[in-house]
């Protein structure tokens, strides 16, 4: 076991790190159990069908109640929407048009008028409902609102939606709505998580509500929660034998040892972001075998009066272990194999070009600037007096090949005290970037380095309307520490980005404290 000391510094920022991770994720569930959201779940999709169980709906107290919540499930997510297709079942599936409508306010005022008609209608004939829903074609979302158990079985409902749903991109949800008693919530888990879709129970009488969001959030605090007290213990040992406990215990999956040494700041481990492109790109190994993979099958055959079990032919097949654990018989030709390893390639490339395009004229020194409304700080303190050139030839760059094409932007130099170019953002013109320049050029280095005052000057005036914008960010250029101990970091669910860049060109990294400030 390698043993890897790091500093009591670093150790607290990961820490810090952790925790506000654990916060994101709890303000997450709190989001996610408000209004529309803690009865019916997030609903995902476009091109959405709704399907309402009217089973169980009855005159009273109960029934206002449902259709109240249906109400704020109409105005908060499905009027955002681009499609809607309804349906209730009971022993009969009806309904409202007879193909999906484009979401409008006429579509949407008929839709809460026909709700507020729904009338109980026998049993929960859910299979009718599904094959009426599926003849539809461009439909991305299924929503089924269930009031009772359905008439069939889950294992002929999930048989059924598997088919039917085979080579189509259909999300699938499943709710329950006050039917605890009737349809247990591991029964609508099961058969959801058979379908690969989400599930969500609500019971209003006891304020209980589950989903699958709310426990992947909840796995994922719990997995953070036992990092960070992992994490807390290197407080009270010694830094290697405290890393090393926590390298054995929490596994290379959670901590990669090399990425906690040089890139701290990054909280929570994740796996490399190839691994979130490929599975975008469908080319990750699971996704590519998945249609050549066939679970083993045992059943009793009644003429036989017997259990029978699968086989393989060892020619066609081989045994493969999937992902959850399970084993699959997988069958893969060569022409096949031969057609994914031109589509990694192919990919490989075009990774290599990006980073190629990254590393070429200002994105290299600056990244990619992909705000629309931009503050620069330059950092002109008496230590950058050789490099003066260097940062206006940096700013020359940026103004030619990325600041042109944006809507605001201004310039605040900082020593001991800031000078700006503008008063406040102006607009972007011919003009004003050959003005930013000729006064970028008078610029001469002094003083200390205040990053404070330059920050503040840039939020409260500069963004003093950031609230009203989405795309806008600063771009702090420096070279060294600060005056101040503790610049600050911006406050959570501000739409404003920050990115910083380092003054001297023979250095990769960016100064220690824009690591753990920022």
């Amino acid at each position: 076991m390698q043993k890897i000391c790091f500093s009591t510094q670093i150790i607290r920022h990961f820490e810090s790190k952790l925790s506000d991770t654990i916060e994101v994720y709890q303000e997450r569930i709190q989001w996610l159990t408000e209004n529309s959201k803690k009865a019916f779940g997030l609903i995902k999709g476009a091109r959405v069908s709704i399907l309402i169980d009217v089973s169980a709906i009855s005159s009273g107290p109960q029934k206002e109640e449902f259709q109240k919540d249906l109400m704020s499930l109409i105005d908060e997510q499905l009027s955002h929407k681009e499609e809607l297709f309804v349906l209730s079942f009971g022993t009969n599936a009806r309904s409202l048009w007879p193909d999906p409508m484009e979401v409008s306010s006429s579509t949407l005022q008929e839709l809460k008028l026909w709700v507020k008609t729904l009338q109980p209608d026998g049993g929960s004939n859910l299979l009718q409902a599904l094959k009426k829903i599926f003849t539809l074609k461009g439909l991305d979302s299924l929503v089924a609102i269930m009031r009772s158990c359905p008439d069939q079985p889950s294992e002929i409902l999930s048989d059924y939606i598997q088919q039917s749903t085979m080579g189509r991109d259909l999300i699938i949800h499943f709710i329950t709505y006050r039917c605890d008693d009737q349809m247990p919530p591991a029964v609508l888990k099961n058969l959801a998580e058979a379908v690969r879709g989400y599930y969500h129970c609500y019971s209003p009488k006891m304020e209980h509500y589950t989903s699958r969001d709310m426990d992947e959030l909840l796995a994922e605090i719990q997995k953070a929660q036992s990092l960070l007290s992992h994490v807390q213990a290197l407080q009270h040992s010694s830094p290697c034998e405290a890393l090393t406990c926590t390298m054995e215990e929490v596994g290379g999956a959670s901590v990669n040892s090399g990425a906690f040494s040089q890139q701290h700041s990054a909280g929570l481990a994740v796996p490399p972001t190839s691994h979130f492109v490929f599975s975008a790109k469908k080319l990750s190994l699971y996704q590519v075998l998945a249609p050549n993979a066939f679970s083993p099958v045992e059943e009793f055959v009644p003429i036989l009066q017997k259990t029978v079990s699968s086989t393989i032919h060892e020619k066609a097949m081989i045994q493969f272990e999937w992902h959850d654990g399970t084993v699959k018989n997988i069958h893969v030709d060569p022409p096949f194999l031969y057609k994914y390893q031109k589509q990694l390639s192919r990919a490989m490339r075009m990774y290599e070009r990006r980073i190629e395009w990254l590393s070429l004229a200002s994105r290299r020194i600056w990244g990619t600037v992909c705000e629309k409304r931009v503050v620069v700080l330059l950092d002109i303190s008496a230590t950058n007096s050789m490099y003066i050139i260097h940062i206006q030839h940096s700013l020359r760059l940026l103004l030619e090949e990325q600041l042109s094409n944006k809507d605001c932007f201004n310039l605040i130099a900082f020593g001991s005290t800031i000078e700006s170019w503008r008063p406040e953002m102006v607009p972007v013109s011919h003009n004003n970037l050959q003005s930013a320049w000729r006064w970028a050029l008078n610029l001469r280095c002094w003083g200390s380095r205040n990053v404070l005052s330059a920050l503040r000057k840039a939020v409260e005036v500069d963004f003093k309307d950031k609230d009203k914008h989405q795309s806008q960010g600063i771009y702090l250029f420096t070279g060294g520490i600060p005056d101040q101990d503790m610049v600050g970091r911006p406050r959570p669910g501000c739409p404003l980005s920050f990115a910083t860049s380092s003054v001297f060109p023979q250095v990769d990294t960016l100064p220690r404290f824009l690591q753990h400030d920022f």
